[in-house]
């Protein structure tokens, strides 16, 4: 195990104690590098708002922080991961503002902020309730527009077995969805 590493533990170990000079020195380690790696994802103002909101966690929850690989691995698979979340809530906040327009265009020049926000939470929270393979299945085909024979490829299964997945996904999106249906009828 080398210095750094070790260091970077005793750092975790501090900060979870309330040790917020070691926060601070993990900030300042890690910060701008993190900054730098969310670059790859999104853009360098929402790179630092998500490592910022990162680290604020961190201190928030240290109690409960927990890391089971290397704080380093930890913390930059976290970036990704939150780059990534951040990037397919705006895919889906524009799927949603482009047919709330479409099919509401004729009551509003420009769609209802509340309206698109609303409606964003509430297919994010049913897209939650879905079974992974379900959800997967539908996200690539309805937001990164994988054909079925793509993402049978992507996944190792079936054509039939997308088509399958994605239409189970859309019968329960359909039942938790009804009462907003008329608004986004086009995403789904």
């Amino acid at each position: 195990m080398n210095d750094n590493h070790q260091s970077d533990i005793d750092l975790i170990y501090a900060i979870k104690a309330g040790n917020k000079k070691a926060f601070d020195t993990f900030f300042i380690r890690y910060y701008a590098v993190l900054c730098a790696y969310s670059k790859q994802f999104v853009s360098i103002e929402d790179g630092q708002d998500i490592v910022q909101d990162i680290m604020v966690n961190m201190w928030l929850n240290r109690g409960q922080l927990l890391v089971a690989t290397s704080p380093r691995q930890y913390f930059f698979q976290s970036v990704k991961n939150r780059c990534l979340t951040f990037l397919s809530r705006n895919e889906l906040k524009e799927k949603v503002q482009k047919t709330v327009h479409e099919n509401m265009g004729y009551m509003h020049d420009a769609p209802d902020f509340y309206i698109v926000e609303e409606l964003t939470l509430k297919i994010e929270e049913a897209l939650k309730r879905l079974p992974e393979s379900y959800r997967i299945a539908f996200e690539l085909n309805r937001f990164r527009d994988m054909t079925y024979n793509e993402i049978a490829e992507k996944l190792s299964l079936s054509p039939k077995t997308i088509d399958y997945r994605i239409q189970q996904a859309l019968k329960l999106l359909r039942r938790d969805l009804k009462e907003y249906l008329p608004s986004f009828i086009g995403l789904l």
